[in-house]
């Protein structure tokens, strides 16, 4: 595998300075954008005692309200646009598996402006015109597909449409078509390479050179796991509907060591989870996001759940980088008093040897205490003696590096569930 510095956009070749005035100015723009044309807006602003013009420095934005992803369930589905339904272009929207769905919409220039980013990502990622890209990110309301596909369009790029699901299928049309570039979940990613594999087909064989990865929290295990099984580079993609979908950040291949931020159109912080106070660079905490250039939903210090931090620019240096996203908020187990993370079980599952790296972590009661099990797929041809030693394995594993108990159950192949879209690793089944 080999890597190849991108071309750089004016953007890109902006000094930190001349970015941080930039960034200022179009802050600014948006908190008027938002305070005169969103209901909401205005009675938070109001509440907290601030208006658009108390926005002079960066800085002053830690003064102004957070937004939440109840604040656009309360306010479905239109609520919080801020231009007329007849300057809308497009809707995206959430699932809605845990209350009403987000709803999200883009002008032209929002669309634009998505394909931009999204084009600048790929660039980032190695991509060059007239590469095939292979979409495998699922079409419809949820923005990876889309948001994928209009910005291999703006790359000069060829796309391949072939959504989620019919994995031999997908597999074939790799073999017939010779992408360089895929796009979809890491998990969906290696559902693909053990179809390669059933087929008898060597992935490492493909016309593949490049995965670019999102929708989901994935490890340094899994890129190596991907990296050595595909024999291409692995490089992660970030973003949410909320603040636009995929596109938001993008880690460069050259460097592989943290997603930059597109902050000429993103505004990044991150916040103590429990006091709400903004941390400097190099801590963790909790990512939030301001759009600086959204016209139909712009958001003022959106709340992702999303743990991270901030770390100075390095293959594009006035762009800060996000260390890989650790975990969500609201995906933390708390078993027995210790936080417990997917990522984490992740990690111990991919560098033990005999099984899969498909898991599950189930979530019970056993009298008054929580008990958590890790389902873990054998590889085939595992035999008793190896499964029982991986078992063994997985779980010491998560006592020494984690600090808690755990059952750990090794069931066959291909038995898990799989996803095509976001992955799901936590499966509460506590009454």
């Amino acid at each position: 595998m080999t890597s190849r510095p991108a071309p750089l956009d004016e953007a890109e070749r902006l000094t930190r300075e001349e970015l941080t005035a930039l960034q200022l100015d179009r802050l600014r723009a948006t908190l008027r954008h938002a305070y005169a044309n969103v209901e909401l807006y205005r009675r938070k602003f109001d509440a907290a005692g601030v208006r658009p013009e108390d926005c002079r420095s960066l800085a002053d934005l830690a003064r102004f309200p957070f937004t939440t992803k109840a604040d656009l369930r309360e306010t479905y589905p239109y609520g919080m646009f801020a231009v007329p339904m007849s300057e809308v272009r497009r809707l995206h929207a959430s699932s809605g598996t845990t209350g009403r769905p987000t709803v999200v919409g883009y002008t032209d220039h929002d669309l634009s402006v998505w394909a931009d980013v999204v084009a600048r990502s790929i660039r980032a990622a190695g991509g060059r015109p007239g590469h095939k890209v292979h979409v495998s990110y699922g079409y419809g309301l949820f923005t990876g597909g889309l948001g994928a596909h209009y910005g291999a369009e703006r790359a000069g790029c060829t796309v391949i449409p072939a959504s989620g699901g019919m994995t031999a299928r997908q597999v074939q049309l790799i073999r017939d078509f010779r992408p360089e570039i895929i796009m979809v979940t890491p998990s969906y990613m290696l559902t693909l390479l053990d179809e390669f594999e059933k087929q008898g087909v060597d992935p490492r064989e493909t016309s593949l050179e490049i995965g670019i990865f999102g929708a989901e929290p994935w490890t340094e295990e899994m890129r190596r796991e991907i990296e050595e099984r595909a024999g291409i580079h692995a490089v992660d993609i970030y973003g949410l509907s909320e603040v636009m979908g995929p596109g938001v950040a993008q880690e460069c291949v050259e460097t592989k060591d943290g997603l930059h931020v597109w902050e000429d159109h993103f505004y990044p912080e991150v916040v103590d989870p429990l006091t709400d106070a903004v941390l400097p660079d190099g801590e963790e905490g909790e990512v939030v996001f301001t759009s600086l250039t959204k016209e139909a939903l712009p958001v003022i210090r959106y709340r992702t759940r999303d743990l991270s931090r901030l770390l100075p620019g390095t293959a594009r240096p006035a762009f800060r980088r996000m260390r890989k996203v650790t975990g969500r908020c609201d995906d933390m187990i708390i078993l027995r008093g210790v936080n417990v993370f997917p990522t984490q079980i992740e990690e111990i599952v991919l560098r033990t040897p005999g099984v899969a790296p498909h898991f599950q972590i189930r979530l019970t009661s056993r009298g008054r205490m929580d008990h958590l099990t890790v389902a873990v797929e054998a590889r085939p041809g595992a035999g008793p003696e190896q499964r029982a030693a991986a078992a063994r394995a997985v779980a010491q594993g998560v006592k020494d590096g984690v600090g808690v108990s755990v059952e750990v159950e090794i069931v066959e192949p291909e038995t898990l569930e799989r996803s095509l879209g976001k992955l799901r690793r936590v499966k509460d089944l506590r009454g």
